[in-house]
């Protein structure tokens, strides 16, 4: 029988107790036995009114998380559902790898993080902190001020992991959600929309959030060209990001349409202009996406920072 594991990751006095504590409170573990497995313990506690039918255990080292460790511990607890309280020092890759059984199923991967330290660790634990954040399935930054909440909405998170629900939680225990989509970025009364070259990927997150918006409109922007094999009738277009730490770059591309890239080398740099479309293709697993209809385009100097920053 498939055991459903809900994983709640993140550093040392990130909110996690205080979120399972919350959620406990809920009623979720009231009708089905729940194992409960701390593998980091600080300086909040378990609620025990939330404890009726929850079994707490606590594993201290991570090579104590193996597959038959938490066989015996299901055997041994017959739960029906799994919270892990996992150690932000410790590895999900080994996590997926080494450790879950093959009948327990990662049903969720929920992230805390302490918004006022979230540039420190970001600094010098990023590929840490990014494995924590882009396997997330819902994001919450704790304990955010209105100064906090501006600065990770200007980082543009959502390039990190854009399938997550990202909330701010305020001093007061009030949340929000991170994408405020109330407001665009950009003039969409302009006859062609200029994309300046530090905006590009606050473009690109809005183009794939909201295509709607973007759907007959003319853009224009400097780009890197890349001719990618999986799609040999067609180019990528986009700019080489580093949305969190040096570990982190990656490339935002978008699929772009037109004949006129045959004599530009992989990575060299265009402006280009085009008419944005909603059309299926294989880059969206065959459903409809933003696609470029390219009308214009010609070399063009690096700009002064080839990488963006958020």
């Amino acid at each position: 029988m498939d055991i459903p594991v809900y994983l709640f990751a993140g550093f040392l006095d990130g909110g996690k107790t205080t979120f399972i504590n919350g959620i406990l409170q809920d009623g979720f573990a009231i009708q089905e036995r729940t194992l409960l497995i701390c593998c980091e313990e600080g300086e909040v506690e378990y609620d025990p009114k939330a404890l009726r039918n929850v079994t707490v255990v606590t594993v201290e080292a991570e090579e104590d998380l193996t597959p038959a460790r938490l066989k015996q511990l299901e055997k041994k607890h017959r739960p029906k559902q799994v919270l892990i309280e996992f150690n932000g020092m410790w590895s999900l890759a080994r996590l997926y790898q080494k450790a879950l059984p093959d009948n327990w199923v990662l049903y969720q991967i929920m992230t805390m993080v302490e918004a006022g330290t979230f540039d420190t660790y970001a600094k010098n634990l990023g590929q840490i902190m990014m494995e924590k954040l882009t396997n997330a399935d819902m994001i919450v930054f704790n304990r955010c001020d209105e100064a906090l909440r501006a600065s990770l909405r200007q980082r543009n998170l959502k390039m990190v992991n854009r399938r997550a629900n990202i909330y701010l939680e305020n001093l007061d225990g009030t949340s929000e959600d991170y994408a405020d989509d109330t407001v665009c970025p950009f003039d969409l009364d302009q006859d062609v929309i200029d994309i300046p070259d530090d905006d590009f990927g606050i473009w690109y997150v809005d183009v794939m959030e909201h295509p709607e918006r973007y759907e007959g409109r003319t853009i224009r922007a400097k780009t890197v060209v890349c001719h990618l094999p999986q799609y040999p009738d067609d180019t990528v277009l986009g700019r080489f990001a580093m949305t969190c730490c040096e570990d982190d770059i990656t490339f935002l591309g978008l699929v772009a349409r037109g004949d006129s890239f045959d004599a530009f080398e992989n990575r060299s740099w265009a402006q280009v202009s085009g008419v944005v479309r909603m059309e299926a293709h294989k880059a969206y697993e065959g459903e409809k996406g933003p696609v470029l209809r390219v009308t214009a385009v010609s070399p063009a100097e690096k700009p002064r920072q080839e990488v963006l920053t958020f």
